[in-house]
């Protein structure tokens, strides 16, 4: 019988086991997965299985990530005795056709399995290696295989690195100690597919219960392991008043658990990874875990298990990288650099070899006096410590920025974020067709951030074009072409047959363009007036709040559930309900992007989505309807629209389209053609 090539489902259980049993037979090349990760692919759609005469000769286990358009390939797993009969290549065949929209297919390999000649078989391209964290040591080929969209869009990945911390029972475990199982879980995370998804790292008290082994020989083994891992050594003065903090709250909310030595220890570890700037601490310890409430409300630390964090690794990647929860509180302010002050930034930002120093002094000196109006920003936080740096000028119609520096700090990725989503505001509004930035000297925050940011990189710097077209796919990718041709460079041509998510992407890598005859949808969803508020300042609060880094890149709103037709990615208008005194409200405030949509348990969904800030636990609660669900749209990249748009244009520009207007009640798609009249409508030049 020819190989069927079926997906495989969380329900489908002896399917399912299959697969199990061949992935364990292949452990030693592929790496622990454990069952609930294969479930988990299952679940998400990343599970496709080779059957052959209802035998299971072959699977493929892959990743979707929500943030990259790329298919993450985990395993390619052939039973040998039924190799070259071209199963390998029916599942990634499966795959390219099922997943055409993605720009290509990702996998790691251990260069010393020698199997370059399958992957080059199979159509993949080498693109890169990095180190493995083996004991040996070992070299990962990165392999690609592209699916034939445009390379410029390839350039907005971005794998930004999960760190997290260890407690003893998962370190030993790494090390081989303890049952089957917890050897297992702990061996998980240290599986090749991940090895540029998380980096592992241990604090001082790891040190601490190490020594407490009592056997010489397996103590040495496991601080022979510590090398494997990042070391954090977090500021001890800090650690011990955090400590006191998580033991007053665990005092009070477990006062049955005795706070002895071996429970500081644990509320140590909490304690540690907080003051170190993570949120992530990994443990197989019930004790540990118990204590999961009082270190996320006190310390803002996710105790988590191996096995969360294997199949949760994107989202709580982006929980880490990126929370715009925290700007919300702090109260950072923006500045000229005053001629003479150079001097004091240098401990701050001097970033390599050839950049230190005075060398660095003078080279930003020597922009106030080069005859170019440039404007040289330093941004503080709360306490005054300078925690980014960026000098720009227009050149035409560019935005040249000759400094993008961000210090070493707690939120220095979501700093970096924010910071390049505030140079496209700035360009556009200065009428700019291209960000250009030419530190030789960039931050690696702000390095890794403009690639995920549709920057491109040539010899010359990093650059984004602003393509402000709101109109057909041929329009605007015209549009980017005319721009990069004056730049000597190239664009892919797109038209209306992209699918919704090529169409994303280009909306995000050329923002602030909308291309508008796409398969991309277009919805509106109503807002009170105190969440638009909160989100976008609009209406204004009486007491204006403090902006200084503009409204954050990345939010979530919550609503009742109950799906309406909803799907991702799309593009979503708000529509501000009408407030209590009937005076303010019903009015369009400008549009996002919208990245995400899910329908979860109040607790879980805060849980997921509490690092995007504005929303408290009891607020989700309220927003769950009578099944006890509530919905969160992640949305991203919000435009507020420099005209608002009324409820009386609104009803006038959907007649004008031939159409009926009702104020919508719930989220709602509308056509793209609307979308546009009332985008361009809100850049209506007044």
């Amino acid at each position: 019988m020819a190989i069927r090539v079926l997906p495989v489902s969380a329900e489908q259980s002896e399917l399912l086991d299959a697969v199990i049993a061949l992935g364990n037979r292949y452990t030693k090349y592929l790496g622990l997965l454990t069952p609930p990760a294969y479930r988990k692919h299952a679940e998400d759609g990343g599970l496709l299985v080779a059957v052959d005469d209802e035998e299971v000769v072959g699977y493929a286990l892959f990743g979707l990530p929500k943030r990259s358009l790329y298919v993450r390939l985990a395993h390619l797993c052939v039973a040998e005795e039924h190799r070259g009969k071209g199963v390998a290549r029916e599942l990634i065949d499966a795959i390219r056709t099922r997943h055409a929209h993605r720009l290509g297919i990702r996998a790691k390999c251990r260069r010393d399995y020698g199997l370059s000649g399958m992957w080059t078989a199979l159509g993949f391209v080498p693109k890169g290696e990095s180190l493995g964290r083996g004991k040996d040591k070992e070299t990962l080929d990165t392999w690609w295989l592209d699916l034939g969209h445009e390379d410029l869009f390839a350039e907005a990945q971005s794998d930004a690195l999960l760190v997290v911390t260890v407690d003893h029972g998962v370190f030993a475990g790494l090390r081989g100690a303890g049952t089957e199982r917890a050897v297992e879980e702990s061996r998980a995370l240290a599986a090749g597919w991940l090895a540029d998804l998380i980096e592992l790292a241990f604090t001082p008290q790891l040190l601490h219960d190490v020594r407490d082994v009592e056997e010489r020989e397996a103590r040495n083994h496991q601080r022979a392991g510590l090398a494997e891992l990042r070391s954090l050594s977090p500021d001890s003065a800090a650690v011990a008043i955090r400590l006191e903090e998580l033991a007053a709250a665990a005092r009070k909310e477990l006062p049955a658990v005795p706070l002895d030595d071996r429970q500081r220890a644990r509320l140590r570890y909490v304690a540690e990874t907080s003051c170190a700037g993570l949120q992530v601490l990994v443990t197989r310890d019930p004790a540990l875990a118990a204590l999961a409430d009082i270190a996320w409300d006190v310390a803002r630390v996710k105790v988590v298990s191996p096995a969360v964090v294997t199949l949760h690794v994107d989202e709580l990647r982006q929980a880490q990288v990126y929370r715009p929860a925290d700007l919300m509180g702090t109260a950072f302010s923006a500045e000229e650099i005053a001629p003479g002050g150079e001097g004091e930034l240098v401990a701050f930002f001097d970033q390599a070899e050839g950049d230190r120093g005075t060398a660095f002094a003078e080279r930003l000196k020597s922009l106030a006096n080069d005859g170019v109006l440039w404007r040289r920003e330093l941004l503080r936080d709360g306490e005054g410590h300078p925690v980014a740096l960026y000098v720009w000028a227009m050149d035409g119609r560019t935005l040249n920025v000759a400094f993008l520096r961000t210090a070493s700090h707690p939120l220095e990725e979501t700093l970096a974020r924010q910071l390049l989503f505030m140079l496209k505001r700035l360009g556009r509004e200065r009428e700019a067709q291209a960000v250009r930035i030419t530190d030789p000297f960039l931050s690696p925050t702000a390095m890794a951030a403009a690639g995920a940011d549709g920057f491109t990189e040539d010899e010359s710097g990093f650059t984004a074009l602003l393509v402000d077209v709101c109109g057909p796919a041929e329009a605007v990718s015209e549009k980017a072409a005319e721009i990069a041709g004056r730049m000597r460079r190239s664009t892919p041509r797109l038209d209306d047959r992209v699918s919704p998510e090529i169409a994303s992407v280009a909306e995000r890598v050329w923002w602030p363009a909308k291309l508008i005859d796409t398969a991309l949808p277009s919805f509106i969803a109503p807002i009170k007036p105190r969440w638009s508020t909160e989100l976008f300042d609009v209406p204004a609060m009486l007491v204006p709040r403090d902006d200084v880094l503009g409204i954050s890149r990345e939010h979530v709103y919550y609503r009742s559930s109950g799906h309406r037709g909803e799907s991702v990615p799309a593009r979503i208008l708000w529509y501000v309900s009408e407030g209590a005194s009937g005076q303010q409200g019903k009015m369009v405030i400008g549009c996002s992007r919208l990245d995400e949509v899910v329908i979860d348990d109040p607790d879980t969904l805060f849980s997921q989505f509490e690092h995007l800030g504005v929303y408290g636990h009891a607020e989700v609660r309220a927003a769950a309807d009578v099944s006890g669900k509530a919905m969160a749209l992640r949305f991203s990249d919000t435009e507020i629209f420099p005209v608002q748009v009324t409820h009386a244009r609104v009803i006038a520009l959907a007649k004008g389209l031939g159409l009926r207007w009702v104020p919508p009640m719930q989220l709602s798609k509308i056509s793209n053609a609307l979308f546009q009249a009332m985008y361009e409508e809100g850049h209506r030049k007044t």
